[in-house]
């Protein structure tokens, strides 16, 4: 049997190289060997931190039984869909529609030109919870297939139709009423745990970050509460830092121990900007938003950078124990006698009341998650953090994924940036530029791949989000240190990303036409925000970055039209559009005569993240574009043209459109340019 999956660029599909079942890569050829045997295919969908995914592997597609009927019956296709997300999309509207709910892995049954006539997700090694055996349901489909194939193509005629009005926009309805939306979130809130909807509960960051943008007091307050929860939880790591996937409690208590790049990179930038907003009289809260962004950075830095210096796409939800014995989440959790052990019985007491930790325990077998109660003595705290994290690197770590994914780094380098303006941390923006470095190895003949390994590309395109956060990180981080040539990559990404994904309405699809080599039976496009920002959402955000750094006007108006695709998922569900509720915000300010502007500090030779500069950071209104370097700085259009330093000091010039106001040299006189209506 050939190992098709042995040369892979996803560690998920390396993962499964040795199972018995002869697995192909999503490639023309898998699905001509249908064509040619006249059998269906069998699509398992999954990634390589993915708990149940790591069951189903062991329970079935490691079984020599289940292999040889799988076989015998049916083309295997193996699919990694954090490397085709367009895939996962189509096909998760498919399990959606058939069972009313998805998930991984996705176990998908289609005939041999890729129509899907069967959908579910887990299926275990004997029926149970109404389930039946995944050796079952293998026989009762290959049985359909051959003596009932007029019902099974019927049926997947019909699923495609179904779905066919799945793919586009959702109509706007009038006017957007931004005043409604506040309402709607708040009416999804969670005034007891924070955060928003019931268990299993997910970070929001983009539905938080709109919260954020004007400082209006209640939804200021329903932001606060949130992220507070959040740090205090056992979803937030509190000994290494980072947070995991998400809640599967509604009181943040126990996660789901995955923790993926892409949530991390958008809480810090979440974090930060709810620091920024925090009066200064609030110290408490301040510190603990602060620590939870140092505590990502940290993390990011420690567990996921990848030697060549981009963020590896997650880590394991499971580990072994001390006997070898696989476990979801092992490696975070403790008891009392755990805590004595590594701290001794003082420090251990006083560590069980901090992080609720009982003897009954929060989590499974005694066990408990890490909780923070209270205002502990920050000294001791650190202190035992310190004892905790040399003890857990003795424990056996979860695996890492070490796919570089294109979207995923560039949301990291946006927020690492940011964060390094904020809180004047230029080693924050050295690893922001060594992902950036990393990431745009992934430009292959002016083509942008989805994702890497081990500095390898792999075949499978760039999506829309792909483009539009590097696009968007790229911008950022020019802006940062003054480097056009990150302006310019950015602008090339956009150009590229214009022509590939463009739809008729002004909006964007997710992926490419040609679906890389074979295309599922829709072309993937979804104006919602699940866990990451839609494509079009980044493109937007990225399409107004860039306009307003390379005085691409043109770039602007792309923005406006494609932001106008967002409206209609906005009006009716802002918690799932958090950035086209950031965008619909900033507009709405422009509208009031704060349109966004642009702030370029002018440095002393040699001076970077100088106070003035950090001060900008912090101050500036949502959607202003800050760009630093010395004079004659060249390659952000006529940005440092006649501008120099005032007194050998940064000076700032802000200009909105074609209005400039006077030059800054001290923060009060920047504050009062920053939020200048014209």
């Amino acid at each position: 049997m050939a190992n098709r999956l042995a040369e892979a660029s996803s560690p998920y599909l390396l993962q499964h190289a040795e199972n018995p079942i002869d697995w192909w890569p999503w490639t023309p050829d898998a699905f001509a060997e249908a064509r040619r045997r006249d059998v269906p295919i069998l699509l398992s969908v999954g990634y390589a931190a993915c708990h149940w995914c790591h069951v189903m592997a062991h329970e079935s597609f490691s079984d020599p039984e289940v292999a040889a009927l799988v076989n015998a019956h049916f083309v295997a296709i193996k699919v990694d869909r954090e490397e085709r997300p367009d895939v996962d999309a189509v096909f998760m509207k498919a399990t959606q529609a058939l069972t009313g709910q998805g998930g991984w892995p996705m176990t998908v049954f289609l005939t041999p030109e890729g129509r899907p006539f069967f959908a579910g997700t887990y299926y275990p090694p004997e029926p149970a919870h109404g389930l039946p055996s995944f050796a079952q349901l293998v026989t009762a489909l290959a049985d359909a297939w051959t003596s009932r194939r007029d019902e099974v193509l019927t049926s997947a005629d019909s699923i495609v139709a179904h779905l066919s009005d799945e793919f586009g926009t959702l109509p706007a309805s009038g006017d957007l009423d931004l005043a409604q939306l506040p309402e709607k979130v708040s009416a999804d809130f969670d005034p007891v745990h924070g955060g928003f909807g019931s268990a299993p509960k997910f970070p929001a960051p983009g539905l938080i970050d709109a919260l954020l943008v004007t400082g209006e007091p209640a939804s200021l307050d329903l932001a606060q509460r949130s992220l507070e929860a959040m740090l205090r939880g056992g979803i937030h790591d509190q000994v290494g830092g980072g947070f995991h996937r998400y809640s599967v409690d509604a009181g943040w208590v126990v996660p789901h121990f995955e923790k993926m790049l892409y949530d991390n990179a958008l809480l810090l930038g979440s974090y930060t900007r709810a620091w920024c907003r925090t009066a200064d009289h609030d110290r408490g809260l301040r510190l603990l938003f602060e620590r939870a962004v140092r505590g990502i950075v940290d993390f990011l830095a420690r567990d996921l950078q990848l030697d060549g210096g981009g963020f590896a796409a997650s880590l394991d939800a499971d580990s072994c124990d001390i006997r070898g014995m696989v476990h979801e989440g092992i490696y975070y959790v403790w008891s009392p006698e755990l805590l004595t052990d590594a701290l001794g019985e003082a420090d251990s007491d006083w560590a069980c009341e901090v992080f609720h930790v009982t003897q009954r325990g929060t989590f499974e077998h005694g066990l408990s998650t890490l909780q923070l109660r209270g205002t502990p003595d920050w000294d001791r705290f650190d202190a035992v953090l310190d004892r905790l994290r040399e003890v857990r690197s003795g424990r056996f770590a979860p695996a890492r994924d070490d796919k570089l994914v294109a979207a995923w780094n560039g949301f990291a380098i946006d927020s690492l940036v940011n964060a390094a303006l904020v809180f004047g941390e230029p080693g924050w923006l050295e690893l922001a530029e060594r992902a950036a470095q990393a990431s745009w190895l992934l430009m292959v003949d002016g083509e942008l791949r989805r994702a890497g390994l081990d500095g390898v590309p792999s075949d499978a395109s760039g999506m829309a989000d792909d483009y539009g956060a590097l696009a968007l990180g790229y911008a950022r981080l020019a802006g940062a240190i003054g480097d056009a040539v990150w302006l310019e990559r950015a602008v090339a990404l956009l150009e590229t990303a214009l022509q590939r994904f463009g739809a008729d309405d002004g909006g964007f699809y997710d992926a490419p036409a040609d679906g890389n080599g074979v295309r599922p039976f829709a072309r993937a496009r979804d104006t919602a925000d699940n866990p990451t920002p839609s494509g079009t959402a980044c493109l937007v955000a990225a399409l107004r970055l860039v306009g307003l750094l390379a005085d691409r006007s043109d770039f602007e108006v792309r923005a406006e039209r494609a932001a106008a695709t967002l409206l209609g998922v906005l009006q009716a569900a802002p918690r799932f559009a958090g950035w086209a509720f950031v965008d619909a915000l900033i507009a709405d300010q422009a509208a009031k005569r704060l349109a966004p502007a642009v702030a370029v500090l002018v440095t002393p030779d040699g001076a970077q993240l100088t106070e003035l500069t950090r001060a900008a950071a912090r101050m500036a209104p949502a959607g202003t574009a800050l760009v630093a370097g010395p004079a004659g700085t060249r390659g952000f259009a006529q940005h440092f043209d006649d501008r120099d330093v005032r007194d050998g000091e940064t000076t700032a010039y802000v200009c909105r459109g074609t209005v400039c106001f006077a030059p800054a040299t001290d923060v009060r006189e920047l504050r009062a340019a920053l939020w200048k209506r014209m």
